[in-house]
């Protein structure tokens, strides 16, 4: 992220994953049974890395909730693991000691960390559950990184990560996968496997990371309903027992902005003891940057990251500053329109959680509801010339692509909204025209694959066929293309 963009605080069967991310899997456990190497007959030093994980671990593996990258950069990333041995102890603390602890962490260039390029030694402290948020510098713009931690004789897994292209260079292609409402007791997680498998460069999250409340209609929901900060860890760890998730956190880095249920359904910006609690658990949960640290129930969450020339990534925070006449509040509506004015990028892309463009009936508290700050928006970027302009949003549960209208009955952008990861259930397969700004729609679990280039920008709206059952099918249900400067949708 660039740092002066900061705002100021106020298919087929998926069965197995790429090659690649089959060694990211096995790494750390590969590593723990290494023998020294040799060099001209006598054994070679082990690395200082190495050590702990070539003794044997005499306490449990720390590592249990994963690794996961976030908010790249062209010289650095935030890395984010938590130490949680038993990530469902009732008090919320994960197992670990009330004291802090040191965790090393370690970037490389390739898979097997004979390139190591950057590392470091992080305190996690009992105050924020013993999570990591290292945040590397200095690295190279537009590449390819591996990532992994140590602590305590255990080695973490490893995973994938990158750096964002270098600010106004030229970048050929960017593929990322937007996800959202993934209720663990609704389905099984088969839609973040395929997303793994499908290894995109950049994966946003829109929300509804997990469901406070949970009936649990497929598979255990996990703890009950939370209300206070161990409960809010422990729905966080519980969600994170999912090796389908792990598996998507650890191909790419992921940018994340909440939506209402990491809090409680429907809320809207009140202050309140579980508020605060929901947002400092979010925190310490997620791959986000100390600019995030809360201030009481606030976290600064929306954001603007750049990716060279190609996009401009503006995420939006549409729960804690709503107001009247607003869905943004005024200071980030601000923020946003100077954003879009400023904005040299080939695509600019506003990574938000409720449905925009105008439709007849439809869900409350979507940008319905706030037609004036949505006319404002559509017309910033319009009259700020923005070549590309593109919404995309969860919270629905139903895949749409929509044509958003400008005036005089011109297409001004597209929105392109996910499905959920699960809830909904496994939906009727059944796809519709849409009507009103939405040229498709289909009611099925998934998520949606963008890949954008100078010359167009291509949608796959891919979707499992069942989450009901772990053997399910992931496909593409449909695409579209966007060319270059001419913003309605064409079906291909």
């Amino acid at each position: 992220m660039d740092g002066s963009s900061r705002p100021p605080r106020t298919g087929g069967r998926v069965t197995a994953l790429p090659r690649r991310s089959v060694l990211l899997g096995t790494l750390g456990a590969a590593v723990a049974g290494l023998a020294p190497a040799t060099t001209g007959g006598e054994p070679a030093a082990v690395p200082r890395w190495f050590a702990g994980a070539l003794r044997q671990a005499t306490t449990p593996d720390p590592f249990t909730l994963g690794v996961a990258s976030g908010d790249p950069s062209p010289d650095g990333m935030v890395l984010w693991t938590r130490l949680a041995p038993e990530p469902d102890a009732e008090d919320g603390r994960g197992g670990m000691p009330d004291r802090a602890v040191e965790v090393e962490w370690e970037v490389a260039e390739d898979e097997r960390f004979a390139r190591v390029v950057s590392r470091g030694t992080e305190t996690a402290t009992p105050e924020l559950a013993h999570s990591v948020h290292a945040e590397p510098a200095g690295l190279a713009p537009g590449r390819e990184y591996f990532y992994r931690f140590r602590t305590g004789g255990h080695l973490s897994p490893a995973a994938r990560t990158r750096t964002a292209p270098a600010a106004g260079a030229a970048a050929a292609s960017l593929t990322i996968a937007t996800a959202s409402c993934a209720k663990f007791g609704a389905g099984h997680f088969t839609a973040y496997r395929g997303l793994a498998a499908d290894a995109p460069d950049l994966v946003l999250h829109l929300g509804d990371y997990f469901y406070e409340t949970d009936r649990g209609e497929v598979r255990d929901p996990g703890p009950p309903e939370p209300t206070t900060l161990a409960g809010y860890r422990r729905t966080h760890a519980h969600q994170r027992s999912d090796e389908d998730l792990r598996a998507a956190h650890a191909v790419a880095p992921w940018v994340v902005v909440w939506d209402d249920h990491e809090v409680v359904n429907d809320w809207d910006g009140a202050t309140t003891d579980r508020r605060r609690a929901a947002a400092q658990a979010y925190y310490e949960h997620m791959p986000l940057r100390r600019a995030s640290v809360p201030d009481g129930p606030d976290i600064q969450l929306y954001r603007r990251l750049s990716w060279g020339s190609l996009a401009t990534f503006h995420v939006l925070d549409t729960r804690q500053y709503r107001m009247r006449g607003s869905m943004l509040g005024a200071d980030q509506e601000r923020w946003l329109l100077r954003g879009l004015r400023d904005s040299a990028a080939g695509w600019d892309v506003l990574a938000q959680q409720v449905f925009f463009a105008p439709r007849r009936g439809g869900k409350s508290g979507t940008w319905g509801e706030f037609t004036g700050s949505r006319e404002r928006v559509v017309r910033g970027w319009t009259e700020a010339g923005v070549r590309n302009a593109v919404v995309l949003t969860g919270d629905e549960h139903v895949h749409h692509a929509n044509e958003i209208p400008g005036d005089d009955d011109t297409v001004a952008g597209t929105e392109l909204v996910t499905t959920s990861v699960t809830s909904g259930g496994d939906g009727d397969g059944d796809a519709k025209s849409g009507g009103g700004s939405s040229v498709w729609s289909l009611d099925r679990r998934g998520y949606v694959l963008a890949t954008f280039t100078p010359a167009q920008m291509r949608a796959d709206f891919r979707t499992v066929s069942r989450v009901s059952e772990p053997s399910a099918t992931v496909r593409t249900a449909a695409s579209f293309v966007v060319p270059d400067r001419e913003p309605g949708l064409n079906k291909v």
